[in-house]
């Protein structure tokens, strides 16, 4: 074992822990002079806790009866204190990850959705792992004159802060939008072009760092040897490609009171490349509520279309993400064979908060193994 602190690597310091053993070795045998009536020895090693350039503590180990620690017991130590000085390192750099996330979830996420007369409404929103900020996100809003209310169902390619970030663009782009009078199909042609400017911003934001990374290459190589566009790539500061995928899956739709005295609200919404909501009626028939488009933030000039239909007392709209759709066992998909629909004509006469707990249930117990990605789903009922 070599001496100095290593504490790039979280390495303990062997010479502190060379000069703490001898210390602890008089102080042991003392101690032990004392309890054992002047009979017994002992010795200890005490070793320093390494890990980012920082002092995480001290280990000590003991032994009476002993007057001096063997070498390779000392080795064994050593190599004991440098993993748990690893895995302290590693915990806190977690447990600030996780804090991070979740203060980032709250910002992103409404502290609640709001409340539509004549519809009874519920959500569920798991992120997958620990609670890390995630790629679904969710909002119910009013929209003026005061009889419009508005709601998104979304899922950001990717998770985590990358995530976030187009989250945190979606979000107040979608709600601004719809809050200025535009119609949904209107609303998602010019998300869509928002974030397709976005990205090409990113885009050629990230150029000049593929320039610089070429000149260093050309001065690093002698003449004729530089390896072309792949050096580089290789030599940018960051990757060129960080900044292009900015794209997204969406169901946005708005609900408005129908007039008269017999309740209802028409719906009409649009999806882009997102899961397509489904329908229930009172005699448990189930259908498509929209028709299949293509993702947010791919294709220039596509003119997204809504569909409209009014949704009667007792009807429930069911608004997913891929986390329910997509949830696996073994080679099966759940939605495989209309299995979510099959699944929502079960719920007939469930309350919107019945029907949330349903499904959520069937998406946790169709398979053994916990879901492994984001699940977010919206419930409406008309009542």
């Amino acid at each position: 074992m070599g001496s100095g602190t290593e504490s790039d690597t979280g390495a303990p310091d062997a010479t502190g822990l060379k000069e703490a053993a001898g210390s602890a070795e008089a102080e042991g045998s003392a101690d032990a002079a004392d309890t054992d009536g002047g009979s017994g020895g002992g010795a200890a090693l005490a070793c320093r806790l390494f890990a980012n350039g920082r002092v995480l503590g001290t280990l000590m180990l003991g032994r009476p009866g002993r007057v001096a620690v063997p070498d390779e017991v000392t080795e064994l130590v050593e190599d004991f204190a440098r993993r748990v000085a690893l895995a302290i390192g590693a915990a806190r750099r977690y447990t600030r990850q996780v804090t991070i996330s979740r203060v980032l979830q709250r910002g992103l996420l409404p502290s609640q959705v709001a409340r539509i007369p004549g519809i009874a409404s519920a959500l569920v929103y798991e992120p997958s792992g620990d609670g890390l900020a995630g790629g679904d996100f969710y909002d119910v809003f009013p929209c003026p004159p005061g009889d419009r209310w508005c709601f998104m169902l979304g899922d950001v390619q990717g998770s985590g802060p990358e995530a976030a970030v187009v989250t945190g663009l979606a979000r107040p782009w979608l709600r601004l939008l719809a809050r200025e009078g535009y119609r949904v199909g209107a609303v998602l042609d010019r998300l869509n072009r928002l974030l397709l400017d976005d990205a090409t911003e990113a885009a050629e934001s990230a150029a000049p760092a593929v320039v610089v990374g070429a000149a260093g290459a050309a001065a690093a190589f002698p003449a004729g040897t530089v390896p072309g566009a792949a050096t580089a790539q290789l030599y940018a500061p960051g990757p060129p490609e960080s900044g292009q995928a900015r794209f997204l899956s969406l169901l946005y739709g708005e609900l408005m009171p129908l007039p008269g005295e017999g309740g209802g609200v028409r719906c009409t919404l649009a999806s882009a490349g997102h899961p397509l909501p489904l329908l229930l009626r009172p005699d448990g028939t189930v259908v498509t509520a929209a028709e299949p488009q293509v993702l947010l933030g791919v294709v220039d000039k596509v003119a997204y279309e809504s569909s409209t239909f009014d949704l009667m007392p007792g009807d429930t709209l069911l608004c997913v993400t891929d986390g329910v759709t997509e949830r696996r066992s073994g080679g099966r998909l759940l939605d495989d064979g209309d299995g979510l629909a099959r699944a929502l004509a079960g719920c007939v006469g469930l309350t919107a908060q019945g029907v949330a707990e349903r499904i959520r249930r069937a998406v946790h117990e169709f398979a053994e193994t916990p879901p492994g990605d984001d699940m977010a789903l919206l419930v409406f009922q008309a009542e």
